[in-house]
């Protein structure tokens, strides 16, 4: 790798833009990844193509059929949700699908709900199964990371105690034989733990997708870019509902309601010319 910085750096990489990733040739052909896509990956799905990718690794079929699952299960056409809302606002004010729904994906990076919550689950997991093979104890090691964050990421969930989502996903986990890898059972050993202790908390979605996905093999960041469309297809729904009402009806706030606690009515000044 270069050690060049500054202007050198810059200068190394002017010409030709290199890539190992892909190449389109016009009229002819596209590489991806090394490979024609139109003749060598013609044949794949959506997510198939989507992970090799991320990847360039392939993947079994039990492995996709549970990473289309882990999408499906997840996308709720429900405009209450934070990111949801977003567009279905963008259709209430008449905006465009595509504005709306990439501005609804670019919110799904909520610390909270989103994927700032799956990157600290999916770390979380890796760095536990780390510690407890260098001989600390799981106990010590969910006090450190509750001292730490205030918080156990997958774990806990603000509305409920417990996930809908968790049953039908391990469900299918085990149909597939994918239901005993070590992240997923370092998950249930966690959820032991918190439920048993004074904690009291089970494990949510983020928890369970996360050991699902280290089981696969999936780096924390392969696994950030492989959950970007995960709400993805409850979006859509929101937004084609909000368009067809009558503009600007969904959530409206009347000026009544509008707690307002800065200054007092004041004079507007025009500025003298």
């Amino acid at each position: 790798m270069s050690t060049c910085k500054g202007p050198d750096l810059l200068q190394e990489h002017v010409g030709v833009l290199k890539s190992r990733m892909g190449t389109f040739y016009p009229g002819s052909h596209v590489i991806f990844r090394g490979h024609d896509l139109h003749a060598e990956l013609n044949d794949m799905d959506w997510v198939e193509l989507y992970v090799f990718g991320i990847t360039n690794r392939r993947f079994s079929k039990e492995q996709l059929k549970l990473m289309h699952a882990i999408w499906t299960y997840t996308s709720y056409p429900d405009v209450r949700l934070w990111n949801n809302r977003v567009a279905a606002l963008a259709g209430s004010s008449r905006s465009t699908g595509n504005l709306g729904v990439a501005a609804a994906l670019a919110v799904s990076e909520a610390s909270i709900y989103g994927r700032g919550i799956d990157m600290r689950a999916i770390s979380f997991l890796i760095r536990t199964r780390r510690q407890i093979a260098d001989g600390i104890e799981l106990t010590d090691c969910i006090k450190q990371e509750l001292e730490t964050h205030r918080s156990i990421a997958g774990y806990g969930r603000p509305l409920i105690n417990g996930d809908e989502r968790n049953p039908h996903i391990l469900a299918l986990a085990h149909r597939l034989g994918m239901d005993q890898g070590p992240y997923l059972r370092l998950a249930m050993s966690i959820e032991h733990t918190l439920f048993t202790g004074r904690w009291r908390m089970k494990m949510n979605y983020a928890g369970v997708v996360a050991a699902l996905v280290a089981d696969i093999g999936l780096s924390p960041r392969e696994y950030y870019l492989f959950l970007f469309p995960a709400f993805l297809a409850g979006m859509q729904p929101g937004f084609i509902e909000a368009a067809d009402r009558p503009e600007g009806t969904l959530y409206p706030i009347p000026c009544a309601d509008v707690q307002y606690q800065g200054e007092s009515h004041r004079p507007w000044k025009t500025r003298e010319k």
